[in-house]
C-alpha cells in the first residue's frame, strides 16, 4: 500500500499530504481537525483503502499544520492568511493540482467547516459529504477568549489558532446563507452529548442542507478517534450507496 508522504504546490504553497490505496480506485478526501495533521485519519484511512471495493484516500495538512507552510509566520503577515475561505481555496487548488476532478469529502470540526465551504462554492467537485462533529456557523455567546499559547514546540502555527478563533466567535453569515447551496448526498455525524459541540447546532445544520442524514455515535468530539469502527462503518457505507 502506498502510503508515502508527499507535498504539491496549490494555491501559492506548499501541502504536505499522504495517499492510501490503489491509485485508480475511486478518490476521497480526509480533511483533519484544527491542531492535528493528516497522519490524524491513518486508521479510517487504512479501513477505505481495504474496503472489498478500495477506495484511493487523500489526506492533505491544512495550511498552518504539519508539514504544509505556515503562512501566518511569514513578516507581516495577517490573520487572513487562515481565512476558513483561503483553507478552502487551497483544497480546491489541491484537487486540482492532481487532477482529481470529483471526489468524496470527509471533513472534521476544522476540516468539515472547509468541507462544508468547498462544497458550497464547488459542488461539481464533491460527489458525496461527510461532517464529523462540525461547528455550525453560529457566532459564540460568550465569545472564545484569547488563547494562551502552551509551552515549547508546536505541530502547527499558532498564529493559526488566534486566526480561526476569531472567525469561531464571529462566522461569516454567508456561510449560513449558502448551505442551500449542499445538493450532493451529506453525511453528519455528531458525537453526543459529551462532545464539545453543541449537538442541537448539528440538528440545524441538517435541516439547511438539503439531502441530509444525521447519525449520533455517543463519542465525543473525536469520534473517528474513539469509536473508529463504527465510524468508519458508517462511513464506508454511505460512500458505497
Amino acid at each position: 500500500m502506498d502510503t508515502a508522504s508527499r507535498t504539491v504546490k496549490a494555491n501559492g504553497i506548499t501541502l504536505a499530504y499522504r495517499a492510501w490505496g490503489p491509485e485508480d480506485a475511486p478518490p476521497v478526501l480526509l480533511l483533519h481537525c484544527r491542531g492535528a495533521d493528516g497522519a490524524d485519519w491513518t486508521r479510517i484511512a487504512e479501513g477505505l483503502a481495504a474496503q472489498p471495493r478500495p477506495r484511493r484516500v487523500y489526506a492533505p495538512d491544512l495550511r498552518g499544520h504539519g508539514r504544509s507552510d505556515w503562512p501566518g509566520t511569514d513578516p507581516g503577515a495577517g490573520p487572513e492568511v487562515y481565512r476558513y475561505e483561503v483553507m478552502r481555496d487551497d483544497i480546491r487548488a489541491f484537487l486540482l493540482a492532481l487532477g482529481l476532478g470529483r471526489v468524496d469529502v470527509v471533513g472534521h470540526s476544522l476540516g468539515g467547516a472547509v468541507a462544508y465551504l468547498l462544497a458550497q462554492q464547488s459542488p461539481e467537485v464533491v460527489r458525496r459529504l461527510v461532517l464529523e462533529d462540525v461547528p455550525a456557523p453560529f457566532p459564540l455567546d460568550p465569545p472564545r477568549p484569547p488563547a494562551e499559547r502552551p509551552e515549547g514546540e508546536l505541530p502547527f502555527d499558532w498564529a493559526m489558532v488566534r486566526a480561526t478563533d476569531e472567525q469561531r466567535n464571529a462566522p461569516d453569515p454567508v456561510w449560513w446563507d449558502h448551505m442551500g447551496r449542499i445538493t450532493m448526498p451529506t453525511l453528519l455525524i455528531g458525537g453526543g452529548p459529551t462532545s464539545l459541540i453543541p449537538q442541537d447546532q448539528l440538528a440545524v445544520l441538517a435541516d439547511l442542507i438539503p439531502d441530509t442524514r444525521l447519525v449520533t455515535l455517543d463519542a465525543g468530539h473525536l469520534v473517528h478517534e474513539t469509536r473508529p469502527e463504527e465510524f468508519l462503518a458508517a462511513v464506508a457505507a454511505f460512500l458505497a450507496e
